[in-house]
């Protein structure tokens, strides 16, 4: 031990501090290194034996690297969709190539770990990164989400193709208006479901509600006996005969008079001595066919005078007949018609037009006049044809008509374009959807209704199930008096190719297909280690299993940030402040072995 020592010690310590230089070099140099993981420098003194603590000498050092893995680099958004960064601990998992045989990647089947993810898709389908380093993870079943199984494998998206899917489902919301406008609302006569903005099925040759429904009543007749006016000789009455008078004038023989009054069907018509106004004024002096004129329009149906005198009143379809008298004199004048009992009564006729649930092309311009537009959308076969669903409503019964009435819809969907004659053009879902007073639906009770064997111009889409989920469908007052479609989607789709993919923040690797679905291709996995720091660095920002880090575990604490890059973890001004550290110490253990060699010659001087 000694001056020798010395000598050995510093150039040990030369060593040393140019190894750290080596380190602080690589650090700078890989300062905007994609991922990459700087190394600082340990030192570790190297003790000599001693028999006895007072003899110990200081010894010389060796220089060690210290891996900074563990260390968070920051991470950034980037422009592609294939980049990523993991927040956190974890690894993708990546294999290179060790050969190109046929422009096809030859893999040696080692794993390898890396933290630089700047992936892109190469043109074998292959995400790799910068460095040449192929992703690796589990695929994932397009239809339902699920992994395929839990070894990553090298990803590749070449030329993937999924089938089309059949239309099973259409998931429906809307507000349907209180009292739709349609065009045959505004021209129909008040106090009708036609008149509501509803669809009325007597006006139609095929009775377009559910299969069974009941038939709606038709017009029924009432004839009363045949009568003769004061005409002298006696003569039977006529529409111009007037409805009071002096004998032998043309008039009843028992006519009303003024202050009398009838009530047709809850209308009352009122009979004044002259200047009758409005619609439910009559004077005494207007004639039979005034009356049956006021009584026709309330009623919906027109009353006749036969050649013999014989009155006959007709209920209509809207509702049964009932003429009452305000005044004895008006209930004499009626006998004067030839109506013996009053009130005069008359129920309409049970009709035969049952519910088809069809609207065929002869009744297709009544059903859109007395229908809403419901929304469209575009739905597909099992070969991936797209078919055009178009839908309407029809209100088919409406609280505003009175007591025993529900504000009731059906829903139609077309299944012709081209539908003539007794063809079907449009058909019944078979579903009455009811609403309370406050637009709530009350029926159905279940989310869904299925419409069964859907044709739309002879492409079948077969079973459809129409989703409508709590709260989805209601009738609210609207101005406009049409339906506002808040949704309405399908879950079928063409066949497609794959366009692009992108990786999306939860690691999956999502494809876009040509047929504008977005579809989870596959998953990208993390691992793990007990000792990270420990792993082996390779080309490239790789890391390599050692025992020291123990074998990789699936599954880490990290997540994963799509369109995102981690920078290197390097911090440009710390390792300039080792730099400045480093040159001091280099050019101390110079001087060290200048100091030495002055020694030494001084000892070469004792022997001169």
């Amino acid at each position: 031990m000694g001056i020798f020592d010395a000598l050995t010690t510093a150039v040990g310590g030369l060593g040393a501090q140019s190894f750290a230089l080596q380190n602080i070099s690589g650090n700078i140099a890989n300062a905007s290194t994609i991922g990459y993981k700087g190394i600082g420098t340990t030192f570790e003194d190297l003790i000599p034996d001693s028999t006895t603590p007072n003899k110990q000498v200081a010894g010389g050092v060796t220089a060690l690297a210290q891996q900074t893995i563990s260390s968070q680099g920051t991470v950034s958004t980037t422009t592609v969709a294939t980049n990523m960064a993991i927040n956190g601990d974890g690894f993708f998992s990546v294999q290179k190539p060790t050969s190109i045989t046929d422009n096809v990647p030859v893999f040696s089947g080692v794993t390898d770990y890396t933290r630089r993810g700047d992936f892109q898709v190469n043109a074998n389908g292959n995400l790799v990164n910068g460095a040449g380093y192929y992703l690796m993870g589990v695929t994932v079943d397009a239809k339902t989400g699920n992994p395929t199984g839990n070894v990553p494998q090298v990803l590749q998206f070449q030329n993937n193709f999924i089938p089309a899917q059949a239309t099973t489902a259409v998931t429906y919301a809307a507000n349907l208006p209180t009292q739709p406008k349609t065009p045959a609302s505004s021209t129909s006569t008040a106090g009708t479901i036609t008149a509501e903005g509803g669809l009325n099925p007597s006006d139609f040759a095929t009775n377009p509600l559910p299969i069974g429904s009941a038939a709606p009543p038709v017009d029924a007749t009432i004839t009363g006996t045949a009568v003769n006016n004061q005409m002298s000789p006696p003569v039977a009455i006529t529409t111009s005969t007037a409805l009071s008078g002096t004998s032998p004038s043309d008039s009843l023989a028992a006519g009303f008079a003024a202050g009398d009054s009838i009530t047709v069907d809850g209308t009352t018509i009122s009979f004044v001595a002259s200047g009758a106004s409005g619609s439910n004024q009559l004077n005494i002096t207007d004639n039979v066919g005034a009356l049956l004129n006021k009584i026709s329009a309330i009623t919906g149906a027109t009353a006749t005078v036969s050649g013999s005198g014989q009155i006959t009143l007709h209920t209509g379809t809207a509702q049964n007949l009932t003429i009452s008298a305000g005044t004895s004199n008006a209930t004499t004048a009626l006998h004067g018609l030839g109506f013996a009992t009053v009130p005069i009564t008359q129920s309409r006729a049970p009709g035969t037009n049952v519910g088809t649930g069809i609207v065929t092309g002869n009744d297709l311009q009544t059903f859109t006049n007395e229908s809403i537009s419901g929304g469209a959308v575009t739905a597909y076969n099992a070969a991936g044809t797209p078919v055009n669903l178009q839908l309407r409503w029809a209100k088919t019964d409406s609280a505003s008509l009175g007591s025993g009435h529900t504000d009731t819809w059906n829903l139609f969907y077309q299944t012709s374009t081209t539908a003539t004659g007794t063809q079907a053009a449009w058909i019944n879902t078979g579903t009455n959807f009811t609403f309370n007073a406050n637009g709530a639906l009350v029926s159905p009770s279940s989310s869904s209704i299925t419409v069964p064997s859907v044709t739309v111009d002879g492409q079948g889409l077969g079973n459809l199930s129409v989703n409508i989920s709590s709260g989805a469908l209601t009738q609210f007052a609207s101005s406009g008096g049409s339906a506002t479609i808040n949704t309405i989607t399908q879950n079928g789709f063409a066949a497609g190719q794959l366009q692009s993919v992108a990786i999306s923040n939860n690691g999956l690797v999502i494809g876009t297909f040509s047929n504008g679905q977005n579809i989870d291709l596959a998953q990208v996995t993390l691992s793990h280690f007990n000792g990270t720091n420990y792993l082996k660095a390779l080309d490239g920002g790789a890391y390599q299993v050692t025992d020291l880090s123990g074998p990789a575990i699936i599954g880490a604490s990290g997540t994963i940030a799509g369109s995102s890059l981690e920078s290197s973890n390097t911090d440009i001004a710390d390792e300039f402040t080792k730099l400045i550290v480093t040159q001091q110490a280099y050019s101390a253990n110079t001087k060290v072995i200048t100091t030495a060699n002055n020694m030494v010659q001084d000892l070469l001087n004792v022997l001169r």
